[in-house]
C-alpha cells in the first residue's frame, strides 16, 4: 500500500512539473475570488465601522480585510459577493 501511494504521489509531481513548464494542461482549474471590501464599501458609501456592525464583525477584521492580511471566507465572502452584486440589500442587513 505504501509503495502505491509513493507512486501516486511521485506521479503527480511529474504532472505538477509538466504543467509548470507548460508541457501539459492541468484537469481542472479552481479560482476564488476575493471580495474587494474597500470597493464594496465605496460602493455604498458607508464607513468601516458601518459595514463591520452590518456584518456583525469587528472593526479590525474590516480593516484587516481592506489592507489584505485576511481574506473574508465563508458566510461574510459569500454576502459581500451579494452586497456588491445587490447594493440594495445592504439597508436590510444594517437595520438587523
Amino acid at each position: 500500500m505504501t509503495d502505491s501511494i509513493f507512486k501516486e504521489l511521485h506521479e503527480s509531481m511529474k504532472q505538477v512539473e509538466a504543467i509548470t513548464k507548460g508541457e501539459m494542461k492541468p484537469a481542472s482549474v479552481t479560482r476564488y475570488e476575493i471580495a474587494d471590501v474597500k470597493a464594496i464599501r465605496a460602493q455604498l458609501h458607508i464607513s468601516q465601522k458601518d459595514l463591520a456592525e452590518a456584518m456583525d464583525v469587528s472593526l479590525d477584521t474590516v480593516k484587516s480585510w481592506e489592507l489584505g492580511r485576511r481574506n473574508p471566507t465563508g458566510l461574510a465572502s459569500k454576502v459581500l459577493t451579494l452586497l456588491s452584486k445587490e447594493p440594495q440589500l445592504y439597508a436590510k442587513f444594517a437595520t438587523h
